[in-house]
């Protein structure tokens, strides 16, 4: 696979409505995450859509296929996300964003109990997580009071400048 290839499918992941690829050729892996990665919530875990590709890349043709299979992919999670029950605190939730790149950690260290946890009650200026940059531990603090309705990110996981870490209802 060459370089012009990946731009290619770099190009086609961005366009469409998927937000993680992964191309299996051989020994060869390639997986291309979109911006809208992290920003999509499941309530069941979905796999994401694996290539193989015997011996050469597909031809410019075959793009028209994968786009079919992205939007039928795209329908399926608008499926699913109809399926969930909206509960009122989930739309009027307040985001708790990532001020910086970095590791997100949900505790001060392995054998220490998360600093919060779903339902649970935080004011202004608690401590909600941990973001890691260039070994600089940085706390991060709620900026409301409220109750915590969720918590999008996997301890230990890389999140992005202005990533949604937590939502926080604040009637609760």
């Amino acid at each position: 696979m060459d370089y012009r290839e990946i731009q290619n499918l770099i190009k086609l992941a961005g366009s469409s409505n998927i937000s993680e690829l992964k191309l299996k050729n051989g020994d060869f892996k390639l997986t291309i995450r979109t911006k809208d990665y992290h920003k999509v919530s499941y309530s069941a875990t979905p796999q994401p859509a694996v290539y193989n590709v015997p011996g050469t890349m597909p031809s410019p043709s075959s793009y028209e296929n994968f786009n079919t299979q992205a939007n039928e992919l795209s329908s399926d999670e608008n499926q699913v996300q109809k399926m969930q029950p909206v509960s009122e605190s989930k739309t009027e939730s307040i985001e708790i964003k990532s001020p910086i790149v970095g590791t997100f950690y949900r505790s001060a260290s392995p054998d220490k109990e998360p600093y919060v946890k779903i339902g649970d009650h935080v004011n202004v200026k608690s401590v909600v997580c941990i973001v890691e940059a260039m070994k600089l531990f940085n706390e991060i603090e709620s900026d409301v009071t409220g109750k915590i309705v969720d918590v999008l990110v996997e301890d230990g996981s890389p999140v992005e400048y202005d990533q949604v870490l937590f939502l926080i209802d604040p009637k609760g």
